[in-house]
């Protein structure tokens, strides 16, 4: 079986049935996987045949106190360095699979089952794993890439309509950086659409993780243009920090919004664009307005770890499919919204 993409001759990216991938993919020997109860509910015939850890549900379980628990659950399971972990989940699952497997014993091999859109075009792919501190998005993690990673359009059929919406906010995201057809592909369907069409999902996931894929081949450790990846996020992890009103991709959705506002802003970008992008967000079902005072927002990203002293990088959008990274004092860029 030959993978839709390979992500610097290390991590095989394949979209398709997930029972027949894995038959095809799984290396021989023991696998242990990790999980969490949702995906044991909804899923437990593709756990079944190994041994699982089951963390928790939600970001609360993103935590160096979950990674602990981990390690303790295999030792007691004797895993040992041929082990190979399979996570089976969202990204909150795959961020602490990966995390734990590229930190036990000094790195085992690993690969996802992704049953997200949120993870299957971003959280999984790119080989990022890490687990907040105190609340701060992935203050621990490393790059590791997973030997796999398979995406399956029909497990994303199970996703209740705010956590596939929160998905599509990485697609925009995505398209915006560096894909024009994908967005106008985007703008001439409809939410109800693509969650009903699986043809048409399967092809809106390709062309993102084909975006998140060819960045990541050219910089796997974020010098440089991988920080592209980040538009919205900067803003939208400040919102998440500062409220639990959103979920990830709500937070993002708000961040690219209020970075388009920053860019007309700043002479960077046309508001037709600006305008094309918001609309989009809102017809996907996206609320643009944050949850919290702008001032809060401010004092947050201030404890983004993507500043270097007092600089932040900037991801603008100049147009659609085409965005820059800029690097700005901190100061300078909070007078700009």
């Amino acid at each position: 079986m030959k993978p839709f993409f390979n992500v610097r001759e290390q991590s095989e990216i394949y979209i398709g049935p997930v029972e027949e991938v894995l038959d095809a993919v799984l290396p021989k020997g023991r696998v242990v996987v990790v999980a969490d109860a949702t995906i044991d509910r909804l899923y437990h015939s593709l756990l079944e045949p190994y041994d699982t850890v089951l963390i928790g549900v939600g970001e609360s379980a993103k935590t160096l106190q979950t990674v602990e628990m981990v390690y303790n659950r295999f030792i007691e399971m004797g895993v040992d360095r041929k082990t190979f972990v399979l996570g089976i989940g969202g990204g909150i699952v795959t961020d602490v699979a990966g995390f734990v497997a590229s930190t036990f014993m000094r790195g085992i091999d690993f690969g996802f089952v992704s049953t997200t859109l949120l993870g299957q075009v971003d959280a999984s792919v790119g080989g990022k794993n890490g687990v907040n501190v105190n609340g701060y998005k992935n203050m621990a993690g490393t790059f590791n890439q997973p030997r796999f990673v398979v995406c399956d359009p029909e497990l994303l059929t199970t996703l209740p309509d705010r956590e596939f919406r929160a998905g599509l906010a990485e697609v925009v995201k995505a398209a915006v950086i560096s894909d024009a057809e994908l967005f106008s592909r985007l703008e001439q369907t409809s939410f109800a659409t693509l969650r009903e069409n699986t043809s048409l999902l399967s092809e809106v996931v390709s062309a993102a993780i084909r975006v998140k894929a060819d960045i990541v081949e050219r910089d796997e450790k974020e010098s440089g243009e991988r920080r592209l990846l980040n538009l919205g996020h900067t803003l939208g992890h400040a919102i998440e920090k500062s409220s639990s009103v959103m979920n990830h991709g709500e937070a993002v959705a708000v961040g690219l919004s209020m970075i388009c506002d920053v860019a007309v802003n700043m002479g960077e970008m046309a508001d037709c664009d600006r305008h094309r992008i918001q609309s989009l967000l809102e017809r996907m079902g996206f609320v643009l307005t944050p949850p919290v005072d702008v001032h809060r927002i401010k004092k947050e990203m201030r404890k983004d770890k993507k500043h270097e002293g007092s600089r932040l990088n900037v991801v603008l959008p100049l147009s659609i499919g085409h965005c820059r990274v800029c690097q700005m004092a901190m100061d300078e860029f909070e007078t700009l919204f």
